[in-house]
């Protein structure tokens, strides 16, 4: 059979370069179309609640998980901490009694907690948005007399103690934020989410 004068390498260079193209094609088209199946930006902006376990969290210590890209920070308050947390004078406090509403309802008083021993609280200052400090230890030499122990914004000096309780006489208008929060488990808190909405 004649092959009338037909390059086969030029066939298969072509028959090549075609394959590419369509497959440069195909995957140009595949990207943004897998890619519209994540969650927008918005979406994730918007926040959906968190699992935060706590088996591991030994007594007096912090953990931080993030919720709404903000630090959420818990707590496991020991007896000691629960009392002098309980014991802070009213008078020292903007809002002692958590009036304010900056919590859910199953979380006001002076621990501001579901559970006595663990504190829930959104970690960011509500003066200008700076990221407190935690200083659980009472008395300490560079917090001043009847410190009680708490969080120290380092950016103005506003002070709050273990429950997020602001004191007196500091930058920052109010408590600090406890977020939605329900138990799963003894050791599994859900963030962002409380009974009522699970």
């Amino acid at each position: 059979m004649a092959d009338n004068g037909v390059n086969k390498g030029r066939r298969r260079f072509l028959v090549g370069a075609t394959t590419v193209v369509g497959t440069v094609g195909a995957v140009g088209v595949a990207v943004p179309f897998v890619a519209s199946w994540q969650p927008s930006a918005r979406a994730r902006a918007a926040g959906a609640p968190v699992e935060a376990d706590i088996s591991k969290l030994d007594v007096g210590q912090q953990m931080t998980v993030e919720w709404r890209g903000k630090p959420v920070w818990v707590v496991h308050r020991s007896d000691e901490m629960i009392e002098r947390t309980r014991d802070v004078d009213p008078s020292y406090l903007v809002d002692p009694d958590s009036e304010v509403p900056q919590q859910p309802a199953y979380a006001t008083g002076p621990l501001r907690a579901i559970r006595p021993e663990i504190s829930v609280l959104v970690g960011i200052c509500t003066h200008l948005g700076c990221s407190p400090l935690y200083r659980p230890e009472p008395d300490a030499a560079e917090m001043g007399d009847n410190w009680p122990g708490g969080y120290f914004c380092p950016c103005h000096g506003s002070r709050f103690d273990l429950a997020g309780r602001v004191f007196v006489n500091v930058p920052a208008p109010t408590n600090l934020v406890v977020p939605p929060h329900r138990y799963d488990s003894d050791d599994i808190i859900i963030v962002g989410e409380d009974e009522e909405t699970a």
